[in-house]
Formats: structure tokens, sequence, C-alpha cells
């Protein structure tokens, strides 16, 4: 079991498992295998896909799961995600493919908004439906208790995270160490936590939220503390993420239709496609001359001159005639490549905003 909002890239990865067997594929009689000699239809080749593929990630798949499709689909060389959602929450999985896995840690140090279903009445080991209960209780609080509870955790707070979390303690996962048996303390961590709503309430048994919090924040923790708090106990019994940085919830592409857009060619799926500096947004967007451009894509750095050049202190988004050429470090007027970007190869088209 993975966290919820682990703060990881996930490694580049091939299919996903059993995704090499060939559908209708038989499994030989002695091993059990699929006999390879049957089947010898040649594999798309890989290439080279640069962009975002905003991904609405089914309940049940897991976040490596969902990288290894959108790799396959598009027959990509490089594929990464920004936040791991576990296998029992849905929504916003942004994957990057290509040259967009360099702007990963700029869409993972973005807000993130969940919406979540508080159970009342047992907190699990896990922390959310797919564990073991360890405690009970028949307490069930008011809208008013909790939205009075809810206010404790806004701002900049103390978190211990979910035992089954992908922490590593003595370099070993959190999650494996309690699989085994083994009791697992983790320390509390500082997460920001910008608001916490209370959306609707179904039954006594359960409350529906709205958080919108920053990297590291785990909402099955804020489960299980608003429990106890309120001397109900709970967990996470649904999950779903609607925002991730600049990507937003009505621009998410489910498994289906971007499955129907390759079954239909190149030019529907790559309209899928968000650009690369989508990621980018919330930077400071510099605009070069193509001589600065050509230095910084060699490694140098850049000075701004001129009584018009801008102050600039941190990461820059450095473009050149329209094109994202780099992310650089400017300081005292000087800008050195950070990442630079390679666009010898085709730009995907990006998609149209949502107003």
């Amino acid at each position: 079991m993975t966290a919820m909002d682990e703060e990881a890239l996930a490694p580049d990865v091939g299919m996903a498992a059993g995704a090499d067997t060939a559908e209708g594929e038989a499994p030989t009689e002695r091993s059990g295998r699929p006999d390879r000699r049957r089947d010898q239809r040649p594999r798309a080749p890989k290439r080279d896909v640069d962009g975002w593929v905003l991904l609405d990630k089914p309940s049940g798949m897991t976040s490596t799961q969902a990288v290894a499709v959108v790799k396959r689909l598009f027959a990509a060389k490089k594929a990464g995600h920004a936040g791991t959602l576990d296998p029992l929450a849905s929504g916003c999985l942004p994957i990057a493919l290509g040259e967009a896995t360099k702007t990963v840690p700029y869409v993972m140090d973005g807000r993130k908004t969940y919406r979540f279903t508080v159970r009342f009445g047992t907190e699990m080991d896990t922390d959310d439906a797919e564990g073991q209960p360890v405690a009970h209780s028949d307490v069930r609080p008011s809208d008013e208790e909790i939205r009075a509870a809810l206010a404790g955790f806004l701002g900049e707070i103390m978190q211990v995270p979910p035992a089954y979390s992908a922490l590593k303690i003595d370099g070993n996962r959190a999650y494996d160490l309690a699989r085994e048996g083994e009791v697992v303390e983790l320390q509390p961590r500082p997460v920001t936590i910008h608001s916490l709503n209370l959306v609707s309430r179904p039954d006594a048994d359960h409350a529906v939220l709205e958080a919108q919090c920053g990297k590291g924040t785990y909402v099955r923790a804020i489960a299980r503390d608003l429990g106890r708090l309120l001397g109900s106990r709970g967990h996470v019994s649904a999950l779903r993420r609607a925002a991730v940085g600049p990507f937003l919830e009505e621009d998410l592409i489910d498994v289906e239709e971007l499955s129907a857009r390759a079954e239909a060619g190149d030019a529907p799926l790559f309209e899928a496609l968000e650009g690369v500096d989508v990621a980018l947004e919330e930077l400071f967007q510099l605009a070069v001359t193509p001589s600065d451009a050509h230095r910084l894509r060699c490694g140098q750095s850049i000075i701004l001159r001129g009584r018009d050049a801008p102050v600039l202190d941190g990461h820059v988004a450095v473009n050149c005639q329209g094109a994202l050429i780099a992310i650089g470090d400017s300081s005292a007027g000087e800008v050195r490549p950070h990442r630079v970007f390679n666009w010898a190869r085709s730009q995907p088209r990006p998609l149209k905003r949502s107003a």
C-alpha cells in the first residue's frame, strides 16, 4: 500500500504487470507461461513523446500501472508521474512524458485538492478501508462539532504519517515493516493545509470533506486524527484527487477515452497532451534572445542587462520565440541553466485551458 500523496516521481516504467502477454495467447501445458513462438507480432517501436497526460485514474489501479498504460498507448520512451495515488483513490494523476519529466518537481510542489469521505466509528491500521480495525466507537459527531474540529487542522501543523506509508525507516518502506507485523513509529512532520471544509453529510456515519493542502500531506492522517479528536474514531472510505498544481479536474481524461483515441490514431491521441511548459505556469516567464538561448543550452549563464531588465531571484522559466528553453536559477542579474530542454523534437499542441 502506498501513501495517498507520496511525493515521489515514479521511475521510468515499461508495460504493466502481465501486459507483455498478448491478448488471447494461451499458456503452454508444461510451464504455464505463454508460448511466444506462436505469436511473433512486432511491438510498436518506442519514440520520443513530450508533454503531460492528465489522467483520471480509476479506483483499483495503482499509479505505476497507470503510467505503464499511458506509456504503452503513446509508445513513449520515458514516463513518470507527479505524486502517487493509492489504488483506493481516483482522480488527477499527472503523467509526464519525455521532456515533461524534467518539470515534475514543480508540479509536486504545487497545492493539491482532495475530496474524501470519512467513515466514523472505526479506526483502521491503514487509516483507510483496506485495512484491519484497531479501534471502535459508538460516538457520532454533529455537523457543528466537525466544523469546529476542522479549524484546528488549518495552516502549518505537525502530522504523523500513517504507518502504512512509503516513507523509509532505516532503508525500509514503512508499509513493508507494518505488513511484517513490526511496530512502525513515524515522527511528526510539518505539513500545510490551506483549507479543509465539510462538503456534505450523507448520514451519521459518513462526512464528505474537501482539503487543499501542500506537499507531503496525508489525507488518511487527517481522517484518523479527526476521528480521534471527536472521540468517534474514523478512516478514509473514499478519496478523489481533484487537482494537482495547475492541473484541474475538468481537464482530466480517463483510460477508456485515451485508449479510444489511440485506436483512432496518433492525431486524436496527441490531442490529449498538454504542453511541457504548462507545469511551469507559476514561475516567472523570462524571454531571451536566440543568442542567450544558445548560451543556456550550452550550459553557460547569461547576464540580464538594461534598464528594464527584471530583478529576479529563484527559478525562472526561460523562453525564446515562444519555445521553452530552460529552467534557470536567477540571482543578482545572472541566470544559470538549471534544466535545459531539447526542442529538436516536435512539440505537442497544448489543450485549451478551462475557463
